[in-house]
């Protein structure tokens, strides 16, 4: 039995798969699971964004996605289709990564997750320095449930998560303010628009456990 499960952080640049593509046309945060590969070559693709008609036109006009389904609830827009290209996630994947969460933003992808074990780590690492665009940003041990990160505790994503603690230790909360929300979000490496609407996301959640 392997006791190590290590959390690992990936930010792919450069990657022409579909959902990159359309959000570096089109400006909005693309909330993703792992890409499911078919017995018939196509990757099942499930996605979520805020609405926004030009993301749907820019999926529905890629000749590379086909039978696009798109529902809408509460200002957000839910996605299913079938991709014939498949994103460089897929090659983590196949290395053995367990993605947990799968961001796309700017025509970047930041990929959340887990392996089990250093051999398991090195085989993805293989396939990350295969492909362009792929670095690795942070790897750590998974904390035991008895000893559960501030974002498990409060139902928070990784991104949500990140986003806090990094605005905290760059003095975003400090009074007077020491770091610009743009700053914060150059940090993070996503827009300032992205960054407001991630810590308002975050903040909603923690308040709703806090006051209900």
């Amino acid at each position: 039995m392997i006791d190590e499960c290590l959390a690992v952080e990936f930010r792919v640049r450069n990657d022409d798969c579909p959902l990159a593509e359309a959000t570096r046309a089109v400006d909005v945060e693309i909330d993703a699971r792992a890409p499911q590969r078919r017995s018939d070559g196509y990757d099942l693709l499930q996605f979520s964004s805020p609405t926004a008609n030009r993301l749907t036109e820019t999926l529905d006009d890629d000749e590379r996605i086909s039978y696009l389904h798109v529902s809408r609830t509460d200002g957000r827009s839910r996605y299913r289709c079938l991709s014939k290209h498949p994103c460089v996630v897929r090659r983590l994947i196949d290395g053995g990564l367990i993605v947990e969460t799968l961001r796309y933003r700017d025509g970047a992808a930041m990929i959340f997750g887990a392996v089990v074990g250093r051999d398991v780590l090195k085989g993805v690492m293989e396939a990350a320095g295969e492909t362009v665009g792929v670095k690795l940003e942070r790897v750590y041990p998974l904390e035991s449930e008895a000893k559960e990160s501030p974002g498990q505790r409060w139902d928070l994503t990784p991104a949500q998560e990140e986003c806090i603690r990094t605005a905290l230790e760059r003095g975003y909360f400090a009074i007077p303010r020491q770091a610009s929300s743009e700053a914060v979000a150059e940090e993070l490496g996503i827009s300032k628009s992205a960054f407001l609407e991630r810590l308002r996301r975050a903040e909603a959640a923690l308040f709703r456990q806090m006051f209900r």
